[in-house]
């Protein structure tokens, strides 16, 4: 799918899409608790459908709530592998849900597209050969087997949080109880603290000794629980942006006292409206694309804690770099630093590449407003917010599609 954007200003009220960390983790935990879960307000995109079928080739049946599909309803728990588990491209489906398959079974295989597998599972690799649990990887598919024990696990925070939550999901199903130790630093630690707030509304007990160390008691059982996913911080942070470039939009349905971290797109973009911010990305690493494109456009800025950037649908530092010089602006990348200078943006003088990337797309819509252009491979955007291009039009915005 091909967008063409011309120059053009949000105008209304624009409701905030469904949080997709919390919809991964609510549909994980419903699943476990069993009938009489129900899981509203779920987002639509590839990612969290990847989850849904995992969990029905790891036994829950699921089925709608709603006329809009948007709500789920537990009929029967999840019980162990049944077939292969499809993970398509979803990082965070295959990483909390590798543990569960060690824990209901003795293992499970896992089907990944090539980017994904790109991405691997190193964490998982490095800890299970300590515990006797095989690895086996071919050009599409993980397989592993073994079975999870309760004991002393311990991860490092530098690389992803998921491998933590994946852990934090599964381990209190052990017959006793475990340790959790999460190395700093521990970036990203909004999505673990997500995790722990899902683990309480379903009645999970774990209990942080020290800061990255947790406590989690065996033998414990998901309650079930009727609840409602809150909006997301992270997909509605391009809403903020265009705002911050003066569209004149308010954004509703998103919780104030949130434990996502991504609410910290607020203060960022507060400190791009002046020369010289400076900012770090350690715990925020999805808000990358849309705050580089935000900085180009307003007066620049320089972004650590950038690393994992590169390690993401796409690599995310390379492709923003590249796009942005496309609108004129050219960044100066130091190993985990960018630098983004605040210059007078030009038109691109061709249409711009997806990268097979939802969030590179939405940083590119974001300065496609401002000059005009094109963006080709859009169906990307899939992955999190099919809806995205439809509501930026009802919004005022001029997009024409080629399918």
């Amino acid at each position: 799918m091909n967008v063409r954007i011309a120059p053009g200003k949000l105008k209304g009220t624009l409701p905030a899409p469904p949080s997709k960390s919390f919809g991964h983790r609510l549909l994980i935990a419903a699943a476990l608790a069993g009938e009489g879960s129900v899981v509203q307000n779920l987002p639509d995109g590839e990612d969290i459908l990847a989850t849904r079928e995992c969990l029905s080739a790891l036994g829950a049946v699921l089925e709608p709530a709603d006329a809009a599909g948007r709500a789920v309803r537990i009929v029967r728990k999840a019980s162990g592998p049944r077939d292969i588990l499809p993970c398509r491209e979803s990082a965070s489906t295959l990483r909390f849900l590798i543990p569960l398959a060690l824990t209901l079974g003795d293992g499970a295989a896992f089907s990944a597209a090539p980017r994904l597998m790109e991405r691997g599972i190193s964490v998982y690799e490095t800890l299970f050969a300590e515990k006797g649990i095989a690895i086996e990887k071919s050009e599409a598919v993980i397989r592993i087997s073994g079975r999870l024990r309760p004991g002393t696990y311990t991860v490092p925070g530098q690389f992803s949080s998921q491998y933590a939550s994946g852990l934090l999901l599964a381990l209190p199903l052990l017959p006793a109880e475990s340790r959790l130790t999460v190395l700093p630093p521990c970036e990203s630690r909004p999505y673990i603290d997500i995790t722990l707030a899902v683990l309480r509304q379903f009645g999970i007990r774990v209990r942080e000794e020290t800061p990255g160390c947790f406590f989690v008691p065996g033998g414990q059982t998901y309650r079930p629980c009727c609840c409602v996913n809150e909006g997301g911080w992270t997909n509605a942070a391009v809403f903020f942006a265009f705002r911050a470039l003066g569209s004149d939009i308010s954004v509703t349905g998103l919780q104030d006292d949130s434990v996502q971290g991504d609410k910290k797109i607020l203060s960022f973009l507060e400190a791009l409206t002046s020369p010289g911010a400076q900012l770090d990305l350690s715990d925020y690493p999805d808000l990358g694309p849309v705050l580089f494109a935000a900085a180009a456009a307003l007066h620049g800025g320089s972004f650590t804690g950038i690393r994992r950037l590169r390690h993401k649908e796409s690599n995310r530092i390379a492709a923003m770099t590249e796009e942005l010089a496309r609108f004129g602006v050219h960044c100066r990348i130091e190993d985990d630093r960018i630098t983004i200078p605040g210059e007078a943006l030009h038109a691109p003088s061709g249409p711009l590449p997806g990268h097979g990337d939802h969030r590179i797309i939405m940083a590119e819509a974001l300065l496609l407003s401002l000059t005009g252009g094109e963006i080709r491979g859009a169906e990307a955007i899939r992955k999190s917010w099919p809806d995205f291009f439809r509501i930026l039009t009802h919004a005022g915005l001029d997009c024409q599609f080629d399918f």
